[in-house]
């Protein structure tokens, strides 16, 4: 969805102009990721595959303000009958609301059908978090399973930003050169552009700008205030899927649980801290949140620790 080309579904022109634009703007002023951008054109792409067979025609942007409740509740039951999960059928809607509310705003469609549908309600999920001592011992494996050493040094410092910092994968990957300098190190800070293109100010532990310390000194290639810091071996930015391919061998080697992602470092972090008396605010400051009630499900993973402690300790609890 980078340029009109790449919408491979049958719209009228008026509508591809349309999509075109959205796609500029989701890059230049919400600053969404690749991966936000192309969930966003598979979501788009059924409900304009859906369309074409639902009007008999390539949908206008005159087609679009015509369509009533019914027909957006006739595409969620196509997606639900094709056997989509509630929480993917919930994205699709979102995708959709964003979509329409950008034409709304552009002057190019008005339509309010769409906010009288309701989204399924998917079921709240909780955070899976990996023990302190798995963690610790995923980011040592990290940096065992290469053998080039400032690939190694990469991984390591890439793992204690995720556990250490909370990071999402991405954060951690978008980060420049002057983000992470030796002059920030030393006062303990990294500073972090998250979702929205929000900044926020993370503590770093010495441990962990340490470790970044090592691996810059080590990379073979110039990092700069501009340069990415992260390298992958050939030179650029370095990929998320290099890194998720990585923790896939680290939990193969360990044993660890299909749901020790990189992203599961993350909530591993947010967990352990609230386990340590952590306060929620702080918290949410901390992982870039921009609603308490996203941080509060951390405290469902607290409470199911603490009942497995009373279970494990209690005498009462076996009777």
């Amino acid at each position: 969805m980078a340029n009109p080309s790449l919408v491979t579904f049958s719209v009228a022109q008026d509508v591809t102009d349309a999509i075109a634009d959205w796609n500029r703007w989701l890059v230049s002023e919400r600053r969404a990721s690749e991966h936000t951008i192309d969930a966003y054109r598979r979501d788009l792409s059924a409900f304009f595959t859906f369309l074409n067979e639902h009007l008999g025609n390539a949908p206008r942007l005159k087609d679009l303000q015509d369509l009533k409740p019914p027909d957006f509740r006739s595409y969620l039951a196509r997606r639900s009958a094709e056997g989509l999960a509630r929480t993917s059928i919930a994205r699709a809607m979102s995708t959709l609301r964003n979509f329409f509310r950008f034409l709304d705003r552009t002057g190019k469609v008005h339509n309010p059908s769409i906010d009288s549908v309701r989204t399924p309600k998917t079921p709240s999920s909780i955070p899976k978090a990996l023990t302190p001592d798995d963690a610790i011992a995923a980011v040592k494996a990290a940096g065992e399973m290469q053998n080039e050493p400032w690939l190694a040094n990469r991984d390591v410092a890439i793992m204690l930003l995720l556990y250490g910092c909370g990071l999402r994968i991405g954060e951690a990957l978008g980060l420049n050169g002057k983000d992470m300098s030796p002059a920030s190190s030393k006062d303990g800070t990294l500073r972090v552009i998250g979702k929205g293109n929000k900044e926020r100010i993370v503590p770093v532990l010495p441990v962990i700008s340490g470790a970044i310390s090592t691996y810059r000194k080590s990379c073979p290639h110039a990092i700069t205030a501009e340069t990415p810091l992260f390298f992958g071996s050939r030179g650029a930015r370095l990929n998320a899927g290099v890194v998720q391919r990585q923790v896939r061998k680290v939990r193969a080697l360990l044993g660890l649980n299909d749901s020790a992602t990189p992203h599961a470092f993350r909530h591993s972090f947010a967990t352990h801290l609230l386990a340590k008396g952590g306060d929620l605010r702080t918290i949410q400051e901390l992982l870039g949140h921009a609603s308490l009630s996203t941080t509060q499900r951390y405290t469902a993973v607290d409470e199911e620790r603490l009942w497995t402690v009373y279970e494990d300790a209690h005498p009462r609890a076996r009777k």
